[in-house]
């Protein structure tokens, strides 16, 4: 009994830790995903599903300071002149696009 309690009691201790570290992206985030997903392949509940899926692959994959980094770039990398141009042709934001580019292709392979 006393071996069942102390497995708890480290399972408690353990858990929340474990859990934020796979749920970095905060909600609002995802929801901007999903909404975006929907927005392009549909808004049914199918789609819902895979796009809920795609994001959390993502997730798994990709850190949340990275995925940032990466929406930072497409975003800023749309600018026309020389500050997109910046954007779109150094090796950091190559990288972190190179980055979210093969997470999103994992999540297309899982989830579509």
């Amino acid at each position: 009994m006393r071996a069942i309690g102390i497995s708890l009691l480290l399972c408690c201790a353990v858990m929340p830790t474990g859990a934020n570290e796979l749920n970095d992206y905060p909600t609002a985030a995802r929801a901007d995903y999903v909404l975006a997903c929907m927005k392009a392949n549909g808004e049914t509940r199918h789609v819902l599903e895979q796009c809920s899926c795609s994001i959390d692959v993502i997730a798994s994959v990709l850190p949340y300071d990275r995925y940032v980094t990466a929406e930072a770039v497409l975003s800023v990398g749309q600018v026309q002149g020389n500050l997109g141009a910046q954007f779109r042709t150094s090796e950091p934001a190559k990288a972190a696009l190179n980055d979210l580019r093969r997470a999103q292709a994992e999540a297309e392979v899982r989830c579509f």
